[in-house]
């Protein structure tokens, strides 16, 4: 077992936390004030190689594994979670493409991705969050394609999407097995995107309702066969798990920080909070579950770079990482004390962006479903 990272991967890792120091922690706390994404992030990320690592040399991206895209999204998520769920997301709906997207949709729109573009990928309902089966955006077939309608909500970048990977029923009665996925252009007419919904945390990542009123799809813009669609979904889950468990590695390791900082600095009964027994131990724990929420995320990204089935692994990565995260969040706040309650400090924000990585890309509860069945 090889726990060291080759003289690439370390040098883009620096490259991102370098990145994270320069471009993202300065504007962190603004963005998340006014709840705005900064484009100028976005167009730096992009001209450094950052975003949508994975995309292949031969479409114009850097042509980078899983592991390196954990690496790239635990540094940027370091810096502010919002700001680097945003840019990690678009490799959300650069998946379904890859894995199975005809050349000619792969030339267009992953070319478009690595000049730039931005994104979505629209699954979640407001009746379908975790039963995807519940999905009932409609997509009936006529002439030359289909028609779609329905509705999504809670989607990552709507507003600054290009285009969507929308998934909707072709069969009503079929179930898992009746749904299929399509590629929507942002311009489609009958197709448009909410204003951005006000959240608790991740306030820089804007999400947004996007509704469909009779858009008509051609048959070239299906993904894969009629039908597909469930099995591409959890497909694309599989590869995109360990890069949101990233997201909760880099906030964990943000709180490490932080906490520890903090607790060498104040001072509390004549010595720092540090040489305080209950506080030494929240930081010894907080820095075993940082450990084991990154080997877990490394090793469900080294299984996928070397073409072993990584179901499990994903899952244990992401519930343990979200996990992680809340109660690492939640023991800062607590070390900080009164101050952790303070806008003026970081804990707050910590604890706000936290929460939400246990209930997206799969909560909690539909991944113990998962490591279940692979024990089975």
């Amino acid at each position: 077992m090889q726990f060291e990272l080759s003289e690439q991967q370390r040098q883009i890792q620096t490259l991102a936390q370098q990145f994270t120091q320069r471009e993202i922690l300065p504007r962190a706390v603004e963005a998340d004030r006014l709840a705005t994404f900064p484009a100028e992030v976005h167009d730096a990320a992009v001209r450094l190689g950052l975003v949508n690592a994975t995309l292949p040399e031969s479409l114009g991206g850097p042509g980078l594994g899983c592991l390196e895209l954990v690496l790239i999204t635990e540094a940027l998520c370091y810096g502010c979670l919002g700001i680097g769920a945003a840019l990690c997301i678009n490799a959300l709906a650069a998946e379904p493409i890859l894995i199975a997207g005809t050349h000619e949709q792969q030339a267009h729109y992953l070319r478009r991705l690595a000049d730039g573009a931005m994104a979505s990928f629209a699954l979640t309902e407001p009746h379908a969050g975790s039963d995807v089966a519940g999905i009932r955006s409609r997509a009936e077939r006529v002439a030359g394609g289909y028609r779609l309608n329905g509705s999504k909500i809670w989607i990552s970048n709507a507003n600054l999407a290009e285009f969507f990977v929308a998934f909707a029923k072709t069969d009503p009665d079929g179930s898992y097995r009746g749904l299929s996925a399509f590629i929507l252009p942002a311009g489609s007419p009958g197709l448009t995107v909410g204003k951005p919904l006000s959240k608790l945390g991740q306030k820089a990542a804007p999400t947004a309702e996007v509704f469909f009123d009779d858009v008509f799809v051609p048959d070239d813009h299906r993904l894969g066969d009629e039908g597909a669609g469930f099995a591409l979904a959890m497909q694309v889950f599989d590869r995109s798990r360990p890069m949101v468990a990233a997201f909760g590695v880099g906030l964990i390791q943000r709180c490490m920080d932080e906490s520890l900082d903090y607790a060498r600095k104040r001072e509390s009964m004549g010595k720092p909070l540090l040489h305080h027994q209950a506080i030494a131990h929240r930081l010894a724990d907080m820095r075993l579950r940082l450990e084991a929420a990154r080997l877990l995320t490394y090793q469900a990204a080294w299984r996928l770079d070397h073409g072993q089935r990584n179901t499990l692994q994903a899952s244990m990565a992401k519930v343990y990482a979200a996990d992680a995260a809340i109660w690492a969040a939640t023991e800062t706040m607590q070390i900080f004390g009164g101050m952790g309650y303070s806008t003026e400090y970081p804990a707050e924000k910590l604890f706000r962006d936290a929460k939400v990585l246990q209930i997206y890309e799969g909560t909690s509860e539909i991944q113990r479903n998962i490591i279940a069945r692979e024990l089975a």
